[in-house]
């Protein structure tokens, strides 16, 4: 779960720090205020998209930071997979500077965005405000499904064997269209071939010849300055290992009179070992530089031969010349059988097949079985949610070939009203139907995935005070398997909160800041009333607030008293 998280000079936040504990909390403030900035600072801890015209100064870098416990969740493997030391607290960075560049790190140690979006993906889940809108795609509606039936190997599984049998199938197409060219093409391939076979290629030959071209063609150049190199180094009479060795005697002769001299005497002895050292490599470099006629004119041949084809062919390096190679020489293998290679690729695609639709059978399965909870538990919640004649109905229709993910096409069905039939949610739930339908999917699925803090922007818009209580509900006891952050205009759902965030902005000279600030019991009697009337809160309202934060203190110590079978 989340633990902190900090931000600082991000949009109109100057610098803000959170405390994040488990169970349920509660952001709230003003619309404007900067609730959606904190959503923000989140997503680029998830490897978000990075704007840089979003700082509060835009001569400084934005950091957003924040700090993970991970000792319930295995993620071992993770760190040890991207090299990574790990630890059960762990502290992910985003840095963003004035240029736009960004820079991410997990527990001090840089990382690539998507090292980021890996990790971040596994411990944070964010239900935006327009979220609802994703239960109306069949991407959502199938992965719900997927969740519930616990088949990730299964989908892993199938996703392969189809990424298999359409290459196989393009394959066999590409082979088929091929085969009708291969005739006139073959000498012509050959000839290509043999051009570039007659060269040996290796991986990176050119940049190997060119550099020692290079030397060959400079060696006496080379070999007299490392000579002239070191001769002032070791062999004149005024070398500078010399004159090494007469400051070092000057300061060994009076380092008895300081201490400090001593020290430097000592770094200056280890220059000296430096020195000669050095000057031993360079004269074993110069012995072994000469210039050889017969092996620069080898090389010289060799890479002329190699620009005339890179030329000829439009490459850029010898690497793809032999990559060129490679392909002729498999192009030329084939081109005695090619009727053998078609009979052996379409077999392949034929148990290619066969095993597709055994695994996508397997999973069909699992979603029939899943579609029958998710109808049941669904509706239940919808019951609690003052609807009580909604209907979801769970609809997977057989495709005629398999399909990137499973043999048929999902479809969830809805009606508001008694009587009425089931359509596509798209056609026939409102905004509050909607806010209500996603809530209640997305808290039963998550109960199926091991996703430790969730993350609702206003959720319960568009829902009434009432239903607004029972979502409240819902949330908490979302919260107590997950660490559940919401993000509410709702006072009923306010008043459930474990622990309370306003967010609030302030006019300070030529700017405006936002700050976040933990509410007292008193401060979250008069936010919740607030939001029940007006600014400053009426007494009705600040007795009403009271009465909602009760409320909750009575159904969680009935919770408490339940659970521990206490009369």
């Amino acid at each position: 779960m989340i633990r902190s998280l900090n931000i600082k000079n991000f949009a109109i936040i100057d610098e803000v720090s959170l405390a994040f504990e488990g169970g349920l909390t509660i952001i709230t403030g003003e619309t404007g205020a900067g609730k959606s900035i904190l959503l923000g600072a989140l997503n680029l801890i998830l490897g978000g998209r990075v704007d840089s015209k979003m700082f509060f100064n835009q001569d400084d870098k934005c950091v957003i930071e924040a700090e993970f416990d991970i000792s319930d969740y295995d993620l071992y493997g993770f760190f040890e997979e991207e090299d990574l030391d790990f630890d059960q607290h762990v502290i992910i960075r985003r840095e963003i500077l004035p240029s736009g560049k960004s820079r991410a790190f997990i527990n001090d140690t840089p990382v690539n965005l998507k090292a980021l979006q890996h990790l971040s993906s596994q411990l944070i889940d964010i239900h935006e405000q327009f979220d609802t809108l994703s239960i109306q795609t069949e991407n959502f509606q199938r992965n719900a499904l997927d969740a519930l039936a616990r088949h990730k190997d299964k989908i892993k599984t199938y996703e392969t064997e189809f990424k298999e049998y359409v290459q196989a199938v393009k394959s066999l197409e590409e082979l088929r269209s091929a085969s009708d060219k291969q005739e006139a093409e073959q000498e012509y391939r050959q000839f290509l071939f043999d051009e570039l076979e007659a060269l040996h290629l290796t991986e990176g030959i050119q940049n190997m010849m060119e550099s020692e071209l290079a030397i060959l063609e400079n060696a006496e150049l080379i070999k007299k300055n490392l000579n002239a190199a070191y001769q002032h180094l070791s062999e004149s009479d005024n070398s500078i290992f010399q004159q090494l060795r007469d400051v070092n005697l000057l300061l060994q002769a009076v380092s008895k009179f300081n201490d400090g001299i001593g020290g430097l005497s000592e770094r200056l002895e280890q220059v000296q070992y430096e020195i000669e050292d050095i000057a031993v490599s360079l004269e074993q470099l110069a012995d072994k530089t000469e210039f050889d006629p017969e092996k620069t004119n080898i090389f010289q041949t060799k890479l002329d031969e190699i620009y005339r084809l890179l030329k000829k062919h439009k490459l850029q390096n010898s690497d793809q010349l032999m990559s060129m190679r490679n392909q002729l020489e498999l192009q030329l293998n084939g081109e005695g059988d090619v009727g053998e290679m078609l009979a052996k690729l379409e077999k392949k695609i034929v148990e290619l097949l066969a095993h597709l639709n055994s695994t996508g059978a397997e999973i069909s399965k699992g979603r029939k079985s899943a579609a029958l909870v998710l109808e049941s538990k669904v509706n239940e919640m919808l019951q609690q949610l003052n609807m009580p004649n909604a209907l979801l109905k769970v609809h997977l229709y057989e495709s005629e070939q398999p399909g990137p993910h499973g043999l048929e096409q999902i479809s969830y069905l809805f009606s508001a009203n008694k009587g009425s039939v089931p359509a596509e949610i798209r056609t026939v739930a409102s905004g509050g139907e909607l806010s209500r339908l996603a809530l209640s999917i997305q808290s039963l699925v998550a109960s199926s995935i091991p996703l430790p803090t969730m993350v609702f922007d206003e959720i319960d818009s568009g829902v009434s005070g009432a239903v607004s209580l029972k979502v409240g509900n819902i949330l908490r006891t979302l919260s107590d398997k997950h660490q559940v952050i919401v993000i509410t205009h709702s006072p009923q759902i306010a008043a459930k909160a474990n622990k309370h965030y306003h967010v609030y902005k302030t006019d300070i000279g030529t700017q405006t800041k936002t700050y976040v600030r933990e509410l007292s019991v008193d401060e979250r009697i008069a936010s919740i009333a607030i939001m029940l009337s007006t600014d400053p809160p009426t007494k009705a309202a600040l007795e009403n607030a009271r009465e909602l934060m009760e409320i909750y203190k009575n159904e969680e110590k009935h919770v408490f008293l339940r659970n521990h079978k206490i009369n």
